[in-house]
């Protein structure tokens, strides 16, 4: 199946949603590498604010390069989602609904989508400049030093997506 989502509409919709299902998502979503996920859970850790509302949130594993002239950001593609998987049970379990990268999780991480009714999506690979046309905004929200792996408030338009890990435990890595 085929799904034209806003990132907003995840939380109802992840229950419905297949590993081996498309989704075109438009809407808010937030940057976050190694570095940043290290800073948010010691941030949760320390009863302080996070950078951004965990509740529903969607994250793209990615560092974006700066911008050309006319693009929001320049080369965007995901980075390999396994790097996160000591931090992403805490953040689901803290209200993320869905991350997006590229590559299979820990059976952690994929107890956890199931345990929070959340979703993992996967993007391509080696297409961070034609993934750069379906972001329309970017904005530095947190952790500035850290350059490219800054926490980023994206807006996407149509970006593509496959379902990876659905929250039932279907996996596309496991089939």
């Amino acid at each position: 199946m085929e799904y034209e989502l806003n990132a907003s509409m995840l939380r109802e919709y992840a229950p419905k949603l297949k590993a081996g299902d498309r989704v075109v998502l438009s809407g808010t979503v937030y940057t976050s590498r190694d570095a940043a996920h290290k800073r948010i859970v010691n941030s949760l850790e320390n009863g302080e604010e996070t950078p951004y509302d965990l509740k529903d949130a969607v994250i793209y594993y990615a560092g974006p390069t700066p911008a050309p002239e006319g693009l929001a950001v320049g080369s965007c593609g995901p980075t390999t989602s396994s790097r996160m998987d000591v931090f992403a049970p805490m953040l689901l379990d803290e209200g993320v609904v869905a991350m997006i990268g590229k590559g299979e999780r820990s059976d952690d991480v994929c107890n956890a989508i199931v345990r929070n009714k959340a979703v993992y999506l996967c993007a391509i690979g080696g297409a961070g400049a034609l993934a750069s046309k379906c972001i329309t905004s970017c904005r530095v929200i947190a952790y500035d030093d850290l350059g490219c792996e800054s926490v980023k408030e994206l807006t996407f338009a149509d970006f593509p997506l496959t379902v990876a890990v659905d929250c039932s435990g279907g996996n596309i890595f496991k089939r």
